[in-house]
């Protein structure tokens, strides 16, 4: 993925100066942040679907990853999940606009703003001290996600929504969740 923000950053760097590029960088970062809190509440802590492909495939996704929070090989999205919702998101802002150059912006903010969430991520389950307040804070909150209670602090890189949706809760009042490290019971 990081050849893709490098591609795209290549793509959209002679267009900078053009009205709407920056627009594009931020829409598609903007995405980014939208689609990280809404695919973890909405999709990855879904309760167990019956049908066993789709289970596998969020076994596979986010499952493993609370059972097993500092395993490598479930801390960072796989390629074959973000690449196909990328490109799709991107033929879709292609579709709308038209416009080659608005798009390769949106793919570069998208693509970026996925780097610093793997990142971010990826810090917060290894034993990395982040530089920044912020870093700190986020480490925080996300291991608080999976070793407190599952159902709040749903924000990796960002608490906007977990602000504006009430999955913000101070630690002491969350309470701890028996099933925080088993999402398939």
């Amino acid at each position: 993925m990081s050849v893709l923000a490098a591609l795209g950053w290549i793509l959209t760097g002679g267009q900078l100066l053009r009205a709407g590029i920056w627009a594009a960088l931020a829409a598609g970062a903007l995405t980014y942040t939208v689609s990280e809190y809404g695919f973890h509440r909405y999709l990855f802590h879904l309760k167990p679907p019956r049908h066993p492909r789709l289970h596998a495939l969020l076994r596979r996704l986010h499952y493993q990853h609370h059972a097993e929070p500092d395993d490598l090989a479930f801390i960072l999205l796989p390629v074959w999940y973000s690449l196909p919702l990328m490109a799709g998101v991107t033929g879709l802002v292609y579709g709308l606009t038209g416009d080659p150059s608005v798009t390769a912006a949106f793919f570069t903010g998208t693509s970026t703003y996925l780097l610093y969430y793997e990142w971010t991520h990826y810090a917060a389950h290894r034993p990395l001290i982040p530089w920044t307040p912020w870093g700190r804070r986020m480490k925080k909150l996300h291991l608080l996600h999976h070793y407190q209670n599952e159902h709040h602090w749903f924000g990796v890189t960002n608490t906007v929504y977990d602000r504006m949706l009430g999955t913000l809760p101070p630690p002491r009042e969350a309470g701890k969740s028996p099933t925080v490290r088993n999402l398939e019971s």
